[in-house]
């Protein structure tokens, strides 16, 4: 057993900003992930989209705001535990106490979950479980990697447009797949990919990949039972993802679905444990990464107090400590 002041479980945006705040604070910071890199989702799944409304920036891509994150943090020296998950809690003298999935037990003043939407699984492409070559994708995270293919994008939703939009100057071809004539994405990002031309096939489903090692073509069947044959090299899965809580639904938290809830001050019902970003809920929540910096604020300033009674709430500004 080693102690730390504060164990945030989750590197994406949120936790990399709360380790930056818990360092200003003077707390010594862990980070934890299942995932191998720091990021979260936005590392995993979309690194090179753009994100538009994180506060100063007009528009920046996903691996770029992580990184920046990062570096922000570094100052602080938080210490990274990746490709590790947070499995067991507990409590001594009511401190929390933290088993991780290496065997590690962390004594903790306080622990803050930012874990976003918890552990994600892509779901499936049904057309793509016979198929053992390579060339299905569930998400793209280099898009140069995909320069000069014929790629043909599965599903209906605003990551299937982004892909669109995004892999449109460097692809050969881009083709959208969608079982319905009806999406989910953004009004305005659809109205982007038709003024492009990009084709999209509705009222269709991806039938069969065709190729032994790789994918070389694929099937659509329409609604009235035409199959259409379409170039491929590549074949995008947008179809969404399921998401758990994992361990974390075992710590007795209260929890909507698969979300945890918190008060004002961003505790939950169990003492010296707080959550923001996407994995919590409180009425009136928006679920931005705007939203999670300032949650992220909050928690580690309550946090402070609950683990010096002594500490003030609100450290001062930034900009008066130098």
């Amino acid at each position: 057993m080693r102690e730390i002041d504060v164990a945030i479980v989750g590197a994406g945006p949120t936790g990399l900003f709360a380790a930056y705040y818990a360092g200003f604070r003077g707390l010594s910071v862990a980070v934890i992930d299942a995932l191998p890199e720091p990021g979260g989702q936005v590392s995993a799944m979309y690194p090179e989209k753009v994100i538009y409304d994180v506060a100063g920036f007009p528009a920046i891509k996903g691996r770029e705001l992580v990184a920046n994150l990062v570096e922000q943090a570094a100052a602080f020296m938080p210490e990274y535990l990746l490709g590790t998950a947070a499995e067991e809690l507990s409590y001594v003298d009511g401190k929390p106490v933290l088993g991780l999935s290496t065997g590690e037990v962390l004594h903790c003043g306080a622990v803050i979950i930012t874990g976003g939407m918890g552990s994600f699984t892509a779901r499936p492409l049904p057309a793509a479980a016979g198929f053992g070559g390579a060339g299905v994708v569930y998400f793209v995270p280099r898009l140069a990697e995909l320069a000069g293919h014929d790629v043909v994008i599965v599903g209906g939703g605003d990551s299937a447009f982004d892909w669109a939009l995004s892999l449109h100057p460097i692809a050969r071809s881009v083709t959208l797949v969608h079982r319905r004539d009806k999406f989910r994405a953004h009004a305005g990002t659809i109205a982007r990919v038709q003024a492009l031309g990009i084709p999209l096939v509705v009222n269709a489903e991806l039938s069969k990949i065709r190729g032994d090692e790789r994918v070389e073509g694929i099937d659509v069947t329409l609604r009235g039972g035409e199959t259409r044959e379409f170039p491929a090299d590549t074949v995008v899965a947008a179809l969404g993802f399921t998401a758990d809580l994992g361990p974390l639904a075992t710590w007795g938290l209260d929890l909507d679905k698969r979300h945890i809830l918190v008060d004002s001050t961003t505790a939950t019902n169990l003492p010296c444990v707080f959550a923001a970003g996407d994995i919590s809920e409180y009425p009136g929540k928006v679920r931005l990464i705007a939203t999670g910096f300032g949650e992220a604020a909050t928690a580690v300033n309550n946090a402070a107090v609950a683990i010096d009674p002594a500490a003030h709430l609100f450290p001062g500004h930034s900009s008066d400590n130098g």
